[in-house]
């Protein structure tokens, strides 16, 4: 229902937008529409259909297909490609050029002929495998051209090759096959037959003379048969798309099979499986071939990678609209062998090509009972991901505390989203109020008269006469409050008392205690607890609760407070010293004291503690992320190290997100992103608290470096009641591992050690990542929170805590009394 197909120019209409001066809207009257099951319709609408993105068969020069590209242009919605960003990727020439600059791949020795200047080029200078001559005038000039020919053939470049071809390039001339080959030897005939090509030449073409890259010969078993094997070439075909982030994917793989003397091209043989392909070439190994394979998603993502950076630096006109973007392409390889080492070599692009083959590959195996693969699926999320980034384009947020400069990332992705910010702050001076449209500064600390603030902020915001899509908070201090103004403005969220339950802790325990319904029944994962608010609530948990126990603040956060007492003595004690130092919030801000300073004493939990980050609409599930974190130092439970992707095996990560959604779900929390912090032991799941909100320090952060996804964009669009499109089987891109700076250990290190500088400098060269966690020093002594998260990425999770390892030794973050390696080493 989320993507409908318009068959015929009379089923849309262009109208000017009302959004975006210049540009236009494009309106659906009819469209085939797609459910579940294979079921599609042909269905009217009445009022038309606004398109939120669009994107088809871009073909230049083909008067039926034309009217796609007509219809659109200069679109005031994402386009998925367009006619001009097509005809680049089907020139062969500047589609080398890019990714031989750029990415620094391989591509045939090429020596091309253009007129004139040559203006669709580049400007980076000639690359490697690549050289240019440009002609003002083909008559007159074969002493230039024969020069040209005669040392490319002799170049150094050219010494492993023996045959080359002869072809027009650029996007008239895709798939016209108007190409010859030529042994070099024969340079007289090359020669010639490149002066043939130059006549009628046009600025946009070029002459390509290249090399004809065998694919590689390698050791294979003998024959069954004495029949002479006839020599062949492999073609390998990839699709890729732009995933989130803007960050390409491969999706699927196809290769091609022909005879060796002449191109394999596509829709001229069916398509085979890489794995079989290599297997089938002599690659037996199946190390060798896995290596291969990753050496192929990394280069065809390069491509991507490189050619969108290249489209980045279009006019809008040069693209064919100011929201015309490349959204998936097809990169070709050629197999070859160089000095003995097989080595991937690009071949050329396409827009459609490298798709109707994997599709037919696709299609091929559903035949034979093979399970579909994942190309739809990931090409589906790609382009309804652009379009849910259009949909909250210049909505109205009302965001309900600015927290500390851990929260500053909020504001650039306001700005990169095209939110329009309302922001109510206690801190009349706050950073963010020149970040934001709207500031309303109002003094929400006492948090126990959020009922009295809810009505003042309702009455702040209308009497400003702004009318928001959505309100919500990233803010702990702040969950209820935000919740409440919901309720008064009529906007999506989960109600207040579902909040107040969660932001309790121990009452979002006594609650679960009594969901006894399910299998196992919430209840399962609620631990035994209860609330201190005098001496007396001591003695009276300490006859229920067991010790070892935890004690820690009621509505607190960040860990501040939080210690393992061994005996009534020990809370006694603690919760005395706790009362006395802090009091409200303005002996320790941002950590619950707006709620009183009430304590819990909780059973203590055994074993290894993670955080579950859910997203959730209207009761489902839409994307659960799962991190480790390390040793705590007892007895203060401060937190020392994390990991991502988690070292759990599947089912004791899907353990830990069904306990977290349980939990959610039975204390009301049905729409919203959410943070639950929990044990896993031998027993399963048990739960320490739920995070009513976006989980904080590095989590969304990390969240979209490995997976993608962006919690905040997945708040907002739930608070704007649209169930964010999430990978339904997300795959790490990588393993990052991290460590927590403290200011009483680091201080030194990282401030006049000149470590944080040195940090910061790596982060630029994007070899660490940093999350500055407070500007200032957060607290003291015990009630010290950590300053700084150092992030380290790899391959594997070994190679993210080596990295790490090393470069907390060579800095001195690594120390007797913060042994890094001890921490890192749970992560196994």
């Amino acid at each position: 229902g989320a993507m409908v197909l318009c068959l015929s120019p009379t089923w849309a209409s262009r109208v000017p937008s009302e959004t975006s001066p210049g540009a236009w809207s494009l309106l659906l009257s009819q469209g085939v529409s797609f459910e579940a099951g294979g079921h599609s319709t042909l269905e009217t609408y009445v009022p038309p259909r606004r398109a939120n993105y669009v994107t088809g068969t871009f073909v230049a020069g083909v008067p039926e297909d034309g009217w796609v590209g007509e219809l659109a242009r200069d679109l005031d919605c994402p386009m998925g490609g367009s006619v001009p960003l097509t005809c680049r990727l089907e020139d062969p020439l500047l589609t080398r050029w890019v990714v031989a600059a750029r990415a620094n791949l391989p591509v045939p020795p090429t020596l091309a002929f253009v007129l004139g200047t040559g203006g669709h080029l580049p400007t980076d200078p000639s690359p490697a495998g690549v050289r240019l001559v440009r002609l003002e005038d083909p008559q007159g000039q074969e002493s230039l051209v024969q020069e040209e020919v005669g040392a490319f053939l002799g170049c150094t470049a050219m010494e492993p090759y023996s045959q080359v071809v002869v072809r027009l390039a650029g996007w008239r001339w895709r798939g016209t096959g108007a190409r010859s080959t030529h042994e070099k030897a024969e340079g007289a005939a090359v020669a010639q037959a490149v002066g043939a090509q130059l006549h009628g030449l046009r600025e946009e073409d070029s002459v390509l003379l290249e090399a004809m890259v065998p694919t590689a010969h390698l050791p294979m078993p003998p024959p069954r048969s004495p029949a002479p094997r006839l020599p062949m070439a492999l073609r390998i075909c990839t699709l890729v798309c732009r995933s989130w982030g803007d960050r390409p994917q491969l999706c699927q793989v196809a290769c091609g099979v022909g005879r060796a003397e002449a191109p394999v091209r596509h829709g001229a043989a069916l398509p085979q499986g890489l794995d079989s392909s290599l297997h089938q070439w002599g690659v037996t190994a199946p190390s060798q071939r896995q290596a291969l394979a990753t050496q192929l998603r990394e280069a065809a993502e390069a491509a991507m990678a490189a050619l969108l950076a290249a489209e980045a630096e279009l006019s809008p006109e040069q693209r064919g609209g100011a929201r015309a973007h490349t959204d998936f392409l097809g990169v070709d390889f050629l197999l070859a062998c160089v000095d003995e080492t097989l080595e991937l070599v690009v071949l050329s692009t396409n827009s459609q090509r490298c798709l109707e083959t994997c599709l037919l590959a696709e299609a091929m195996g559903h035949a034979v009972g093979q399970p579909p693969s994942d190309l739809p699926r990931l090409l589906a999320e790609a382009l309804l991901h652009r379009a849910q980034c259009h949909l909250v384009e210049g909505k109205d947020i009302l965001l309900i505390g600015a927290g500390g400069v851990s929260k500053s990332f909020v504001w650039e992705a306001a700005r990169d989203y095209g939110l329009r910010i309302h922001l109510v702050e206690s801190d009349p001076e706050h950073f963010a109020a020149g970040l934001v449209q709207t500031f309303l500064p109002y003094d929400s600390r006492e948090h126990r008269r959020d009922e009295e603030h809810a009505e003042r902020v309702t009455e702040l915001v209308r009497a400003r006469g702004l009318r928001p899509h959505a309100c919500l908070s990233y803010w702990d201090d702040c969950v209820v409050l935000a919740a409440l103004v919901c309720q008064r403005l009529g906007l999506r969220g989960s109600p207040p008392t579902a909040i107040r339950v969660a932001k309790q802790k121990s009452r979002t325990h006594q609650h679960l205690q009594r969901c006894r319904h399910g299998r196992p029944p919430p209840a399962a994962f609620a631990v035994p607890c209860r609330r201190l608010q005098s001496h007396g609530d001591v003695e009276r948990a300490a006859g229920t609760v067991p010790f070892p126990a935890v004690a820690k603040l009621e509505f607190g956060a960040g860990g501040v407070g939080v210690r393992l007492v061994e005996s009534a003595g020990q809370c006694h004690a603690h919760a005395a010293r706790l009362w006395h130092d802090l009091r409200d919030d303005a002996d320790h801000p941002g950590i619950g004291l707006g709620w009183g300073n009430a304590m819990l004493l909780m059973e203590y939990v055994p074993g290894t503690e993670h955080d579950v980050d859910l997203v959730v609409f209207d009761g489902r599930l839409l994307g659960a992320w799962v991190s480790d974190n390390g040793p705590t130092r007892l007895p203060a439970f401060l937190e020392t190290a994390a990991c991502l992707p988690s070292c759990l095996p599947a089912d004791r990560q899907a353990q830990l997100v069904r306990a977290a959604l349980q939990c959610c779900l039975a204390c009301g929390l049905h729409d919203g992103v959410f943070n639950v912090e929990l044990k896993l032991g031998p027993g399963g799941p048990r739960l320490l608290e739920i995070n009513p909100r976006m989980g904080g320090f590095y989590l969304r952060d990390w969240i979209r470096e490995v997976y993608g996804p962006d919690l905040l964009l997945a708040a907002v669009l739930v608070a704007l009641g649209l169930p964010p499109v999430l990978p339904a089987r997300p795959v790490p891109r990588a393993h990052l591992a991290g460590v927590m700076c403290l200011d009483s250990e680091h201080g030194t290190t990282l401030g006049g050690g000149g470590g944080l500088a040195a940090l910061q400098a790596l982060q630029s060269r994007g070899l660490v990542r940093l999350n500055r966690l407070f500007e200032e020093t957060a607290g003291d002594g015990e009630y010290e929170e950590p300053c700084l998260s150092v992030a380290c990425s790899g391959a594997t999770r070994a190679e993210a805590c080596q990295r790490l390892l090393g470069l907390c030794q060579a800095l001195g973050i690594d120390s007797p009394r913060y042994p890094v390696e001890h921490f890192l080493s749970h992560f196994k």
